[in-house]
């Protein structure tokens, strides 16, 4: 069970923490998608864990109730062209600053928040933030965030399948499982593939179904 450590110090201070993490950063085919998320103090979601150790009923039925009980959250969505553009550390820090900067909005723009952030690299934001590796797993607002930001993503793959049904986009979400990439070397690449991405891929090991 993840305890909120994190967000108790913050709380005592008076401020307002808001979670960051992403999605889809290591998938060959779709965006990468962001969420921000804050709650109230002292008000949390029970159970909240890193969305990768929940099965998708339980991350989809945790989203739900997410939303409910946060004070404010977002998700952004940074597309394989982008991605290939500025490549995906960059659009994945555009997308978390998108989020950020949509749920500072809602809270009315206030000042007495801090940033957590899973990972241990992060751009610099306007607000202070603090990055903690394996935050998913550790901050539950972070938790909440990976939640979000995968099935946001999963749920944009999944009705991307309808247009490519030739990839199994809705099993694997884009990621480089076995079946993905034979099926990149029986069509090639299709419109929503990141093209930089597809390089290498060939000679590289294929991911297990639910990597993140």
């Amino acid at each position: 069970m993840i305890t909120p450590f994190h967000e108790r110090e913050r709380w005592a201070k008076g401020l307002l923490v808001i979670g960051i993490d992403e999605a889809g950063r290591g998938a060959l085919a779709g965006p990468v998608a962001a969420a921000a998320v804050v709650f109230p103090p002292n008000v949390l979601p029970d159970g909240l864990n890193d969305s990768k150790k929940l099965s998708s009923k339980q991350r989809v039925a945790a989203a739900e109730v997410i939303r409910s009980m946060a004070l404010a959250w977002a998700v952004a969505l940074i597309h394989h062209d982008r991605i290939d553009e500025v490549n995906i550390l960059q659009a994945t820090y555009d997308a978390m600053h998108s989020a950020i900067d949509d749920v500072v909005a809602q809270l009315g723009h206030r000042s007495d928040i801090e940033l957590l952030v899973d990972g241990n690299r992060f751009r610099p934001h306007t607000l202070p933030s603090t990055t903690i590796v394996g935050g998913d797993g550790m901050s539950p607002s972070i938790a909440a965030a990976s939640i979000l930001a995968k099935t946001a993503r999963d749920l944009w793959m999944i009705e991307s399948d309808s247009a490519f049904p030739a990839y199994g986009f809705a099993v694997h979400k884009g990621y480089g499982t076995a079946i993905h990439r034979a099926a990149i070397r029986q069509y090639g690449p299709c419109a929503i593939h990141r093209q930089t991405f597809l390089r290498s891929f060939l000679g590289q090991p294929a991911l297990p179904l639910d990597h993140a």
